[in-house]
């Protein structure tokens, strides 16, 4: 049940992170807040496909 992401930089929009999650537990999209290398800053990072 476990599945790859992206999770694409909300200001930059470039996938920076990969990560799992699990689509029977999680239902939405993922929103996290991670570091973005080219905006040198913590952004709301959001689910993409892989």
């Amino acid at each position: 049940m476990r599945q790859i992401v992206l999770l694409q930089c909300s200001e930059c929009k470039r996938k920076n992170y990969a990560t799992m999650k699990n689509k029977r537990n999680t239902q939405g999209k993922l929103q996290l807040k991670k570091y973005c290398k080219f905006d040198r800053r913590h952004t709301e990072h959001k689910e993409t496909k892989a």
